[in-house]
């Protein structure tokens, strides 16, 4: 029977023998990995092998997310920079998270520090959880002695691009959330009332004006087909999801179409020059050489089409062009970026020039979603008032057609 584990003990299983050659087995809880094997050769036990026993799917919780590993950024800097031993951070900042999943992984974090590697190799075992950026990031801190302080940088950098992401994403769902709502609207009239009205026309034994005539069709479409049309649109939603994973061309079709949208390509343009000025910032003043912290700020522009150019500009910087004139050539990014990479290349602050700008695009974002939000408000009202007032002008129109005959 398995004893219950504290939110501070880890539950291990091992294998090995003891002192008379006898094979033995079992689990054991303890606080680290470390611990563990003490425990076991004070009992007698040779260890063979032993390793964390994984969880059941019930007892997981969550799944992991971006924002639980931003999280854990920002609390272990905290920790760190309060005076906290790394260690002691660890349980502090696991104790204290309501993901039971994210909380193991912490757990396997100390563990592993515990044993004696460092912090950045420990993260490089999770790769699942933390990209090559991030270890390279915290490797850089931990040798410069400043760990506390990249792990700051780390978790405001990504603060920010989530912060930056969710408006963005409020941006486009929002109009598309407000147009789905309208045609279940739409669909549910001409399912359920729109019928009602039809008897009643019935025993007119008039002609029916053309637009009400045109709705009776429409409502009688909808009654015979109106379980195919969630079955299409479920079908082509799931088509176009297993397209964006499988193929790079139709990712870069929908992000080349995004950015061609009135208004929303404007926002969705900032977005990316938001992102990629922010995290070509942090990576060079955490010391990363100008061509790899380009590939790191490629990936996190989130858009293929930037994406590509931003690679195009790695390379000619690569064979020695200036920064500000391989990104000029793109025709994707705006003066004022290249202007403030041009002096930061002058005068040895690019760093800093890049965290002005992205500064600026952040803001530009933000106020240009409260806008689009703003003007989206009454356009969907006039949308919606639209579709059903038309509805009911259709169903009502013969009825007073027939009070001005009599």
């Amino acid at each position: 029977m398995t004893l219950p584990v504290s939110s501070t003990e880890t539950l291990y299983r091992w294998q090995g023998t003891y002192r008379d050659g006898s094979r033995a087995q079992g689990e054991l809880a303890c606080s680290s990995l470390t611990l563990a094997k003490a425990r076991l050769r004070q009992q007698g036990v040779r260890i063979r092998s032993i390793r964390r026993k994984a969880s059941s799917p019930l007892s997981l919780g969550k799944r992991i997310t971006s924002s639980d590993i931003t999280l854990f950024s920002r609390q272990l800097a905290t920790m760190l920079k309060s005076g906290i031993p790394l260690l002691q951070s660890f349980n502090i900042v696991a104790e204290g998270l309501s993901n039971r999943s994210m909380a193991q992984l912490v757990y396997a974090l100390r563990d592993d520090v515990a044993s004696g590697s460092t912090l950045a190799e420990s993260l490089r075992r999770q790769s699942r959880h933390f990209d090559g950026l991030f270890c390279h990031l915290i490797a850089s801190g931990e040798l410069s002695g400043k760990l506390d302080t990249m792990l700051e940088q780390v978790a405001t950098g990504r603060e920010k691009t989530e912060m930056l992401r969710k408006r963005v994403g409020k941006a486009l769902h929002y109009p598309l959330a407000v147009v789905m709502v309208a045609v279940a609207v739409t669909g549910i009239l001409l399912v359920k009332v729109v019928p009602q009205f039809a008897t009643t026309f019935a025993s007119f034994g008039a002609d029916l004006p053309a637009f009400t005539r045109l709705v009776l069709q429409l409502s009688d479409l909808a009654i015979a087909h109106w379980w195919k049309v969630p079955l299409l649109l479920l079908a082509a939603w799931l088509s176009f999801r297993e397209a964006i994973r499988r193929s790079p061309v139709v990712v870069a079709m929908r992000d080349r179409l995004l950015l061609r949208l009135p208004v929303i390509g404007s926002i969705a343009a900032k977005s990316c020059h938001a992102r990629f000025t922010r995290m070509l910032a942090m990576t060079y003043a955490a010391g990363l050489p100008l061509v790899d912290a380009l590939g790191s700020a490629a990936g996190a522009t989130g858009n293929a089409v930037y994406h590509e150019a931003i690679h195009n500009v790695r390379g000619k910087v690569s064979d020695g062009q200036q920064l500000h004139v391989a990104i000029r050539d793109t025709g994707l990014f705006p003066s004022l970026i290249i202007q403030m990479v041009a002096i930061g290349e002058e005068s040895g602050t690019l760093d800093a020039m890049l965290q002005k700008c992205a500064v600026r695009y952040e803001s530009e974002v933000d106020n240009a979603v409260d806008g689009l939000t703003s003007l989206l408000e009454p356009l969907i009202m006039a949308v919606l008032g639209a579709l059903i007032g038309g509805l009911m002008i259709a169903m009502y129109l013969p009825i007073f057609q027939l009070g001005q005959v009599i």
